[in-house]
């Protein structure tokens, strides 16, 4: 009993530690966005608030425009996750609640599908892409992923334990397939469907080999590949670099803050299956 308090206070300390770990990168990157370019490579680091925030935040809109980018970014990354997350649950409750030939098969299928270099699907994604005229739309940046395996796998493990005796229930009482999803099994999945779309919308907000192969015009650009733009031959401006990965954040973060309530409890649900 006497070693439970000393259990704790090195378990706390541990965690502060991994959490300043963790925290500082984002604190230095806030911090090198209020000072100028050449601090950012001093013999020390930056610890303290300089006066270059605005100007830098100034400078930057005027090199990649930060309204156009934001808006590009937050329509696709939102739009794909509502779309992908609304596929993945119908598929994964297809997998998980209906019996049918090759069901197995399929869905090894889609899990192997993960083991699949990203790379290796680009060229023919543009192909098709530019086979459909749709190089340099929202719908060529939105569509490819949509069958995301990884939310597939991660909404089917959920599924699997949700009772089944009350969509037959239902079905006595009378309810369709689609009353039984939208009405019966959808609010249950709450937990679940939060920690799906904060992976999707990372997924997609973070994702910058496609933007770069599909877009060809700086008014398309997506917040990785308008940052990726400021890396020239010439001189890098390192207080807007770190302007705009600040500015990146902040959506993923506010994002997950709206749902880290159930995230928690979502992954919970699917390792315990």
């Amino acid at each position: 009993m006497r070693k439970k308090p000393l259990q704790k206070v090195f378990l706390y300390i541990a965690l502060v530690i991994g959490a300043i770990i963790s925290l500082f990168p984002f604190y230095w990157a806030l911090m090198g966005a209020t000072n100028e370019s050449g601090k950012m490579f001093s013999s020390s680091l930056i610890m303290l608030p300089g006066s270059k925030l605005v100007e830098n935040i100034v400078n930057l809109n005027e090199q990649i425009g930060i309204g156009r980018v934001m808006f590009n970014s937050l329509f696709v990354s939102i739009t794909y996750t509502i779309l992908a997350l609304l596929i993945s649950t119908m598929a994964a409750y297809a997998f998980a609640k209906f019996q049918f030939k090759g069901r197995n098969v399929i869905f090894a299928i889609f899990l192997l599908s993960m083991m699949i270099p990203y790379h290796a699907t680009v060229i023919p994604l543009f192909k098709m892409m530019a086979a459909l005229g749709w190089l340099n739309t929202y719908q060529a940046l939105i569509l490819p992923n949509l069958a995301y395996p990884f939310a597939i796998f991660l909404m089917r493990q959920n599924m699997l334990a949700f009772p089944t005796a009350l969509m037959e229930a239902a079905r006595i009482d009378g309810a369709g397939e689609w009353k039984i999803f939208w009405k019966i099994v959808l609010p249950s999945m709450k937990p679940a469907l939060a920690a799906t779309a904060i992976f999707l919308f990372m997924f997609q907000w973070n994702n910058f080999l496609w933007p770069l192969v599909a877009v060809n015009t700086t008014d398309m650009y997506t917040f990785p590949v308008a940052l990726s733009s400021l890396f020239g031959l010439s001189r890098i401006d390192y207080g807007q670099v770190m302007a705009g990965v600040s500015l990146a954040t902040v959506p993923i973060i506010i994002f997950f803050l709206m749902l880290q309530r159930h995230f928690i409890s979502g992954m919970l649900g699917s390792a315990v299956k």
